[in-house]
């Protein structure tokens, strides 16, 4: 039992879902520099996909990718059983989700199914076979990355929020399952991400990056935290926000 204590503070081995994530690649640049060695990278076969897996080799990981669609749940036992077949996982981070865009999205009922589909029942799939093939070895940490827009609704990411909103309710329904497993499931609450595309999307001053989001995970591991907010500031706003009277909440700029 040491060595899976050990491997929820510092995992070995790694599996990605949305092995392109800016979120995911600098989560996995930290653990590699912390001793990880095998990575997975799951998702849709692309020159990007072969790049990531190519920079973490050069920083002495054994990374390998492999073939996953968040929109096609059906091959999901499949692809994401390879991996677990070849040994076990420390740590799955499901990282992959879409923002879509609210105005077009509104006119586009397809397209506003792609997003929920994407961000919720495509990880309700894949978290779900992940978490039974870590609760069959015994051990591991799934971390499931959800947003600070699911929190509350807002007029202006009603979509993607509330996506986030079902995929955090699913994460933390899930940790309660697993508790006393031997599975640590936890689920992360980041801020809008810096960058101009962000801030059309989120006009909130709290922001942040990839690297604060993945300096928050190792520490969250560590801890063995089953919630993590990313600044942990919003934690304090985002509960003001939640309990603020709808009248008011809605003459806010949001």
């Amino acid at each position: 039992m040491p060595a899976h204590k050990d491997a929820f503070s510092a995992p070995r081995s790694l599996l990605i879902l949305g092995g392109t994530s800016g979120i995911a690649l600098a989560t996995a640049r930290r653990l590699v520099a912390r001793g990880a060695r095998t990575v997975w990278l799951a998702g849709r076969p692309s020159p990007e996909l072969d790049r990531a897996a190519g920079h973490l080799r050069g920083l002495g990981a054994d990374a390998c990718t492999v073939a996953f669609d968040a929109l096609d749940p059906e091959s999901h036992e499949n692809a994401l059983g390879k991996v677990f077949a070849e040994g076990d996982i420390d740590l799955v981070l499901l990282a992959f989700g879409v923002l879509g865009d609210q105005a077009t999205d509104e006119r586009d009922p397809v397209a506003a199914a792609r997003v929920a589909q994407t961000n919720y029942t495509g990880a309700v799939s894949a978290g779900l076979v992940c978490a039974r093939a870590l609760q069959e070895q015994g051990h591991g940490s799934l971390v499931l990355l959800s947003s600070v827009a699911g929190e509350r609704a807002r007029r202006t990411d009603f979509i993607y929020g509330s996506s986030k909103a079902g995929l955090d309710t699913f994460a933390q329904g899930l940790g309660d399952a697993l508790y006393g497993t031997g599975v640590h499931v936890m689920v992360v609450r980041p801020a809008s991400l810096g960058g101009p595309g962000a801030a059309a999307r989120d006009r909130g001053p709290l922001t942040t990056t990839p690297e604060q989001v993945a300096t928050a995970i190792e520490l969250g591991l560590r801890r063995r935290s089953e919630v993590v907010w990313v600044p942990g500031a919003l934690r304090l706003v985002m509960s003001a926000l939640r309990h603020l009277p709808r009248a008011l909440f809605r003459r806010l700029p949001l």
